[in-house]
C-alpha cells in the first residue's frame, strides 16, 4: 500500500518554490554501518567539497533558500539549520559524518553529495498518511531527554511533518523524532528528498535516482517506487 503524502496549501503559500520526491521501499535488509556505507559517506564529503569550492555550506544558493524558508515560519536558521546544512557542516569538519546504520548512511550520503535535505521514515511505524503542515502548537512531538521519554510541542505556525500519531519531524526537516527513525530492524521505508527554488527539478530527480540505485545496491531485491507530487 502506497503511503499518502500531502503538503498543506498554507505551506505552499508560504514557500511557493517547495517540491519533493518520495522513494518508497519494501523488502529492505538493514544493519549496522559497513565499510561500503562508510566509504559512501567519505565520498559524499569529497563531492560536497568540490561543489562548494571553498564556500561555506550556508552560502550555497539552495541553502540560502532554505534559510529564507526557515525564517518565513519564525525559526532562526543560524541556530536551527535544515538537515542538509547541518550534515554538510559535519562532513567538512575533522570528525566527518556519523555512521548510524546502512540505510541512514545511504540517505545521508545523498543529502551531503547533492546538498539537499533527505529524510527516512520507517513505514511500519507511520500511522495513517504523512502531512507537511503549519502547526497549531498543541501537537505532540515525542522525543527523549536525558534518556527519558519527553513530550514537546511545536511552536504555532512552525512547519512540521506529522502523521495520525503526532509530529514526526520538527521545523520541517530539522529534528526527527525517534518513533519513526530507521533502525537496523527496519524492512520498509519512505525516503523524502525536499528541494526549493533555485534547485532545478532535474537535480532533484538525479538525487532521487541515485538514492534508489544505492538502496537497490545495499538491499538487493527491495521493491521501490519513486514518485513526485502531482
Amino acid at each position: 500500500m502506497t503511503l499518502e503524502l500531502t503538503v498543506a496549501d498554507e505551506v505552499r503559500t508560504l514557500v511557493p518554490g517547495f517540491t519533493h520526491l518520495a522513494v518508497e521501499a519494501h523488502g529492505l535488509v538493514n544493519g549496522p554501518s559497513t565499510e561500503a556505507s562508510s566509504a559512501l559517506l567519505d565520498e559524499a564529503g569529497r563531492r560536497l567539497a568540490e561543489r562548494l569550492a571553498g564556500r561555506a555550506p550556508h552560502e550555497d544558493p539552495h541553502m540560502v533558500a532554505w534559510r529564507a524558508a526557515y525564517s518565513a515560519f519564525g525559526a532562526k536558521p543560524s541556530r536551527t539549520r535544515n538537515s542538509a546544512e547541518a550534515l554538510a557542516k559535519r562532513a567538512l569538519a575533522d570528525g566527518g559524518l556519523p555512521r548510524i546504520n546502512v540505510l541512514v548512511d545511504v540517505y545521508n550520503a545523498i543529502s551531503v553529495a547533492h546538498l539537499i535535505p533527505v529524510g527516512g521514515e520507517d513505514l511500519g511505524r507511520i500511522e495513517g498518511g504523512m502531512r507537511l503542515v503549519r502547526a497549531q502548537g498543541d501537537e505532540e512531538f515525542v522525543t527523549t531527554a536525558a534518556g527519558e521519554r519527553a513530550v514537546e510541542h511545536p511552536d504555532a505556525g512552525e512547519i512540521i511533518w506529522c502523521d495520525d500519531a503526532g509530529v514526526t519531524c520538527r521545523r520541517w526537516n530539522w529534528r526527527q523524532g525517534p518513533r519513526t527513525r530507521l533502525t537496523e530492524e527496519s524492512t520498509s521505508a519512505v525516503f523524502l528528498l525536499e528541494s526549493l527554488d533555485p534547485m532545478p527539478r532535474a537535480d532533484l530527480e538525479r538525487a532521487g535516482a541515485e538514492l534508489a540505485e544505492l538502496i537497490e545496491k545495499f538491499s538487493p531485491g527491495a521493491r521501490l517506487d519513486v514518485r513526485a507530487p502531482e
